[in-house]
């Protein structure tokens, strides 16, 4: 094999390296975005119509959806260009090497338990606080709009912001590793029709951060003092704060240990020969 044909298989290597990355992070992307999954399910049902209105040489129908194809990537364009930009936007806010601190377990058990433990007194108090976990994608978009902190976590530290005479206490907490970043974070309320009218802004807010994102959103209800968490565009509503912890040590622990326990379960339940 000469030299250039080695450059050639050097560079379509890469080619499809580079496209396997782009569909990997997009394909991403989309799982963790609630709106964009369903406008998926969306095209595909139309694909899948067409595919069986040519099988079945119905007419009509294939003749609406070739209009309907030619004309629907324009129109999907304009009608979710929300959508369209949120998922760029996760794009370029994503971090290519994961997680900017991999917490140890003893620096997970404690960030669980300064932020359960600023849970329990502000439900105790009726406070309401919307504290927000970065995990892979950054918030730094939000963090930069916010009054910056960069301090280490601590139940004290949480329960002093969210305190009614702080004029911090309506905006958001932003933790990053085992840093409190900012405080008085505002974020995108979410449009969710199935969301009940009795939920306020801060639920509202956590849910709409947790649709674009993969973050963990915590909110103590103001009203009720109830505990929830939003995540994945999915609210865990009226949580005991044994939950809370459960949840929290679960969604922060190293995807590198899961993987390694998956495998070590799929071991187990494998046979030996002897």
């Amino acid at each position: 094999m000469t030299f250039d044909n080695i450059v050639l298989l050097f560079k379509k290597l890469i080619d499809v390296l580079l496209v396997w990355l782009a569909l990997y992070y997009i394909l991403k992307n989309l799982r963790k975005n609630v709106k964009m999954v369903l406008l998926f399910k969306g095209i595909l049902i139309i694909v899948i119509i067409k595919i069986i209105g040519d099988w079945l040489d119905l007419t009509t129908i294939g003749y609406l959806l070739d209009y309907v194809i030619t004309w629907g990537p324009l129109a999907l364009i304009v009608i979710f260009q929300p959508e369209i930009r949120n998922v760029l936007e996760q794009l370029g806010r994503s971090q290519l090497l994961g997680r900017h601190k991999v917490l140890t377990v003893d620096e997970r058990e404690k960030v669980v338990y300064e932020i359960t433990g600023a849970m329990e007194t502000l439900k105790k108090e009726r406070i309401g606080a919307l504290i927000v976990i970065e995990r892979d994608n950054s918030l730094n978009d939000y963090i930069q709009k916010s009054k910056k902190i960069y301090a280490d976590i601590s139940s004290d530290l949480l329960i002093s912001i969210f305190f009614p005479n702080n004029p911090l206490h309506d905006g958001g907490v932003i933790i990053q590793g085992d840093k409190i970043t900012s405080a008085g974070a505002v974020f995108p309320t979410s449009d969710n029709l199935k969301i009940s009218k009795r939920l306020g802004t801060r639920h509202r807010a956590a849910l709409g951060i947790s649709e674009t994102g993969d973050c963990i959103a915590l909110i103590v209800s103001e009203e009720t003092g109830r505990l929830s968490i939003a995540i994945n565009g999915e609210l865990n509503y009226n949580l005991t704060i044994d939950d809370v912890k459960m949840i929290l040590l679960e969604e922060l622990r190293p995807k590198k240990s899961l993987i390694m326990e998956e495998e070590e379960d799929l071991n187990e339940e494998i046979p030996s020969d002897n």
